[in-house]
């Protein structure tokens, strides 16, 4: 394939995307293959993998107004992590010239991200190893102000730093202090999976693992310390997350006045959006052709196939002019099931994947919706607790009431329908989320939580003690 190319300078007009691959022209007259890209900002920040002088790089162009700031704040935080003996992937090559920077890194090959590696068996082990890197990195006197898991890279067994632009020095060479240690621990931790740091015994864990690499910023810490700040951290987070799903960025596209009348409105996933076009263009049509698994008077639900992939999509319908106006103020029930699943991803719960939600919209007056999800499949709670004496289960379903109480969250209609088993994870993925809520008071979150309860027990009337003990004591 014949490579186009492209002065430096001039990358911060590409956009989002680029025709790969691509010569990028530095300011020297030295040339650049990029071969593919992995993140972008447009019009400020690319990252791709590039070959360079005969050798293969990973290749960071700042560009922009800011890109003279945003240069030094990334070479500043490579130099540090270097200057400590840090692990990270060394700097090959960088400048910067006509307001644009470049940083030429190593390549790891076949490194992957902490995020990709926290899944299956090797989760623990996987998190204890982070947590020993992020108490490394505070005992040199350091921190990442955008600590998660996609930004440590592991090849091999070793773990490497990443995004300099994030790294921060108190002191180097000198422990961090112990409140700035710990706030930025809890940022990494408010992370993970809700469900592995609801435990006493699992934060008291993680609290001794910091502890043992670095004491000097750990001393005094207590599991009930950190589990507070964890949930501060987490409830900050969540609430900059739910902000993105509702604009355009780098997860997702909104697309407005569309054929869905004027002002009528499209979120989708960034990257499904090319896959769901002909479904997004007219979802009516697809349901038509799929196999129809509700057809009620307020919603209709299908299971359709695209590109050999199978979907939900749920149709919110009107009814009549007086079931118009009841809803055309209030947020559609769509709405509330993307803002909901997309809420329940972030902290780590089961569910099936909002994918995109369509309003038709006539200036500000809502009418009919679309919900597209992934399709989640598995034995519903109905048919999969024949037994109610299999512990396994029950325990799971204890496991997402905790979860749901720590979030702060009902879900208002729990029959068993709407929880699904997944075999691969051992746990319920909770459906159906139109009418659940996010509680900000604890009384009001406590009498949801017992009417959810009430509703799940109603599934199984001559459950045993078994089922009652686990799942009613621990929960009043």
């Amino acid at each position: 394939m014949t490579s186009s190319a492209m002065p430096l300078e001039l990358l911060h007009q590409a956009g989002r995307i680029l025709s790969l691959p691509l010569d990028i022209i530095m300011p020297d007259g030295r040339a650049l293959h990029l071969e593919e890209i992995r993140r972008v900002l447009p019009g400020q920040r690319y990252v791709g993998v590039a070959s360079f002088a005969g050798r293969t790089v990973l290749a960071k162009f700042l560009v922009g107004n800011k890109a003279a700031k945003r240069f030094a704040a990334e070479k500043s935080g490579v130099l540090l992590l270097a200057e400590q003996s840090l692990p990270t992937p060394p700097l090959l090559d960088s400048g910067f010239a006509e307001n644009a920077g470049w940083l030429l890194f190593e390549y790891l090959v076949g490194a992957k991200t902490l995020a990709e590696k926290l899944t299956g068996e090797q989760y623990r082990e996987t998190v204890f190893r982070a947590a020993a890197a992020v108490a490394q990195l505070h005992a040199q006197g350091l921190w990442h102000k955008d600590l998660h898991p996609g930004n440590l890279l592991e090849q091999e067994g070793k773990l490497f730093w990443i995004d300099g632009d994030g790294i921060r020095a108190e002191q180097p060479r000198r422990a961090l202090s112990s409140a700035r240690a710990l706030d930025n621990y809890a940022l990494f931790l408010a992370q993970l999976p809700l469900c592995q740091t609801l435990a006493e015994n699992s934060i008291a864990a993680l609290c001794a693992a910091y502890q043992t690499v670095n004491p000097a910023s750990g001393e005094g810490w207590r599991s009930s310390t950190l589990a507070r700040a964890v949930a501060r951290r987490r409830q900050t987070r969540l609430r900059n997350w739910l902000g993105k799903i509702k604009r355009d960025c780098s997860d997702f596209v909104r697309r407005q006045n569309g054929w869905r009348g004027a002002f009528g409105l499209t979120m989708v996933r960034r990257e499904e959006a090319d896959k769901l076009a002909p479904l997004l263009a007219d979802p009516d049509a697809f349901i038509a052709r799929g196999e129809i698994c509700k057809d009620g008077g307020t919603a209709t639900v299908a299971l359709v196939t695209l590109n050999n992939r199978q979907l939900v999509i749920k149709r919110y319908n009107i009814k009549n002019l007086r079931h118009r106006l009841s809803r055309s103020w209030r947020e559609s029930r769509a709405w509330v099931s993307w803002r909901e699943g997309n809420r329940m991803l972030a902290l780590g719960m089961e569910t099936a994947k909002p994918l995109a939600v369509i309003e038709e919209r006539s200036f500000w007056l809502r009418g009919r919706a679309w919900l597209i999800m992934e399709h989640v499949e598995g034995e519903n709670a109905l048919i999969r607790l024949q037994s109610p004496e299999q512990r396994k289960e029950i325990d799971a379903i204890k496991t997402l009431l905790a979860e749901l109480e720590a979030a702060r969250l009902s879900h208002g209609d729990m029959k068993g329908t709407n929880l699904v088993w997944r075999e691969g994870s051992e746990r319920w993925a909770l459906l159906d989320l139109d009418s659940m809520r996010a509680h900000r008071c604890d009384f009001a979150c406590r009498r949801a939580r017992r009417r959810d309860l009430a509703r799940l027990l109603q599934n199984w009337p001559d459950a045993t003690s078994l089922l009652r003990q686990t799942l009613v004591e621990p929960q009043v």
